[in-house]
């Protein structure tokens, strides 16, 4: 008797889960100044995503749409999705602004007690205090708090609902070197586990060490978006510093520093400190030859940094 068997397959197609959120053209402008033009943008779950930009650049117009406290002139935005909006009175995203928010005379422990009655369910209390590291000033008032402590406090109120995306504007604002690297690691378990966080920060060195991503603004458009390595890279300058002949004549070695950049194409800036001269260049590599031709010692070539990218690419707009 022969027994035949059937496998069915019980494997169920998988179906895509949405991004934490997408930018379609995305445009707003007040009166006469675009603001925002024509953003495009996907954010996949659990990334962690620098937004950086010069005062004006339209990031906080475009954080104000993502968290449906605007709308666009043109254009969608998705939160997992839904509307901003609907995410927002489900839980799923949270923001953590730097100032606003804090009533002076509540202590810390009240302050987040009271916070998480707004909502339909919320994580535990102490539970937020200790993530946040603010346990130790829990029955400390509001007012009484450091500025890195208020942080703190906004952070633990933003985590109560346990969002799925976490907004944060200058989240490290008035915290110490320790603190903030605190923060940092507790902001990428957090994505270990699935979180997506947003940032926007002027310590360009957290985004550099901690973001998966990097996206740059100017001018209202993305104008760079990637690693930050890869952000690094766009910058085209390199820094060439070395130290310069004596002279006999302050006057005469001045008139030769001239004579000698001159010959020098794709000078960005130059600066000299006493006999320490040091200038951004396209072409490092002849800047540094024609240095040492001329006498010049302790040569060196410093590749660029994400501070330098920053200011290439956003000064430029393109």
């Amino acid at each position: 008797m022969s027994t035949q068997t059937t496998n069915h397959s019980s494997r169920s197609e998988q179906v895509p889960s949405p991004p934490a959120m997408e930018l379609s053209h995305l445009s707003k402008s007040f009166g006469s100044l675009t603001a925002v033009d024509d953003i495009d943008l996907s954010i996949r779950p659990g990334e962690v995503v620098a937004f950086l930009g010069p005062n004006g650049a339209g990031k906080t117009t475009t954080i104000d749409m993502l968290l449906g406290l605007s709308r666009p002139d043109e254009g969608s935005v998705e939160v997992f999705g839904m509307s901003p909006r609907r995410a927002v009175s489900r839980g799923l995203v949270s923001s953590v602004m730097q100032t606003g928010g804090l009533l002076d005379d509540l202590t810390v422990r009240e302050t987040v007690a009271y916070t998480s009655a707004v909502f339909a369910s919320s994580l535990d209390v102490d539970v937020v205090l200790e993530r946040a590291g603010i346990t130790t000033i829990a029955d400390s008032v509001v007012k009484k708090c450091s500025g890195g402590q208020k942080q703190r406090l906004r952070f633990a109120m933003a985590l109560l609902p346990d969002p799925a995306l976490i907004v944060l504007d200058e989240p490290t604002t008035g915290m110490d070197v320790t603190g903030r690297r605190d923060f940092w690691h507790e902001m990428r378990a957090d994505a270990m586990h699935g979180r997506t966080i947003l940032f926007a920060t002027h310590y360009l060195e957290e985004a550099d060490e901690f973001a998966d991503r990097v996206i740059l603004v100017a001018k209202g458009r993305i104008v760079a978006d990637g690693p930050a390595h890869e952000i690094r890279a766009m910058a085209s300058a390199k820094t060439v510093s070395a130290t310069l002949p004596l002279h006999d004549a302050e006057t005469s070695r001045d008139a030769d520093l001239r004579t000698l950049l001159g010959g020098l194409a794709g000078v960005e800036s130059v600066e000299v400190h006493g006999r320490r001269l040091t200038m951004r260049t396209t072409d490092s590599d002849w800047a540094a030859r024609t240095l040492f031709d001329n006498a010049c010692t302790d040569l060196e070539i410093s590749s660029h940094s994400l501070e330098d990218a920053f200011i290439s690419l956003t000064s430029k707009g393109a």
